[in-house]
């Protein structure tokens, strides 16, 4: 079922009501956390420094440059480090450092009503899509899909532009989808929500799975064969993650093969023509990278070519 502009559902209402962050101006400070594995530190100062020359300042946590074996540090320190940032009010936005594996083993040490009751942007991807998810889930609070410090220098230009708006601006954003392909047309409304296909299947069955229900879905992956992404999005119809879906966008499927043959799945998955889905937007562990904020009432509309939200960042 598609809404027009003027008609918002309940369940759209009530994503009016989640905590949004507000933007940033030149000379906040940006904290960086690594809440999963080890980064390079090269890349990671390259990044810092790509940062710096946007306007912004910089905190490092001494023990970020450690390492836990696949880790970057204990789960109680990396818990300890979000509660922190979360609680200096000096730190206007969080941006993780990489992502790998481990933000699922902190799921449960964190303090939601603490996240909760300090509202500030928080982006990352890949294994951070957890985090994002749990925020989201638990507290409300929207967050950001989109590069990491160590990923920044490697991103287009496009994608720098991108990060940049997205933490800036209070005005609604506007993304064109002219360079991807419609797999069903339509026009859906609701909060964007998503983020990496295999941990979201991950979260299934916990605490901390999202209810999906009335949102836009966007996935992405990297390195999964065809077969696997049959399988994790069979799993996510299964747990019934798939029901009552608005929209479906697809992003970048790094490395997984056919990308055709990912849409056809997509499409057999989520209905057969029922709602709208695209394909090909330039988010994901490419170059083209798009910061997306994850919570915020959306409107997809294939025959316009655009992805459209309904309103910017708080603003005091």
């Amino acid at each position: 079922m598609f809404f027009p502009r003027t008609r918002i559902p309940v369940e759209i209402k009530r994503a009016y009501s989640m905590m949004i962050p507000e933007p940033l101006k030149k000379g906040d400070t940006i904290g960086i956390l690594a809440p999963a594995s080890p980064f390079d530190p090269i890349r990671l100062e390259q990044g810092v420094s790509l940062i710096s020359a946007m306007g912004f300042k910089t905190a490092i946590p001494k023990e970020l440059y450690g390492s836990n074996g696949y880790l970057s540090a204990p789960d109680a320190i990396r818990a300890d480090h979000i509660h922190r940032y979360f609680s200096n009010k000096n730190i206007k936005a969080i941006v993780c450092a990489r992502g790998g594996y481990g933000s699922i083993r902190i799921l449960s040490l964190l303090d939601y009503d603490l996240i909760g009751k300090n509202p500030k942007i928080f982006m990352g991807f890949s294994d951070i899509t957890l985090l994002l998810a749990a925020f989201y889930s638990k507290c409300g609070l929207v967050t950001f899909h989109g590069p990491m410090v160590a990923t920044l220098p490697s991103s287009d230009p496009v994608s720098r532009e991108s990060f940049f708006n997205s933490l800036t601006s209070s005005s609604p954003l506007e993304m064109s989808l002219a360079e991807g392909v419609v797999i069903c047309h339509g026009k859906a409304m609701g909060p964007l929500m998503g983020g990496n296909l295999t941990n979201l299947c991950h979260l299934m069955g916990t605490p901390f799975q999202p209810d999906s229900r009335g949102h836009i879905l966007f996935l992405e992956d990297r390195g999964e064969a065809l077969y696997r992404i049959d399988r994790m999005l069979t799993h996510l119809r299964l747990a019934g993650f798939l029901n009552g879906i608005r929209g479906l966008i697809l992003g970048a499927f790094e490395g997984c093969g056919d990308y055709e043959a990912i849409m056809g799945l997509a499409d057999e998955m989520c209905g057969g023509g029922e709602i709208p889905i695209f394909a090909g937007l330039g988010s994901g562990h490419g170059k083209r990278n798009l910061t997306l904020p994850m919570g915020l009432p959306a409107v997809l509309d294939t025959e316009n070519g655009s992805l459209m939200f309904q309103h910017g960042l708080n603003r005091k």
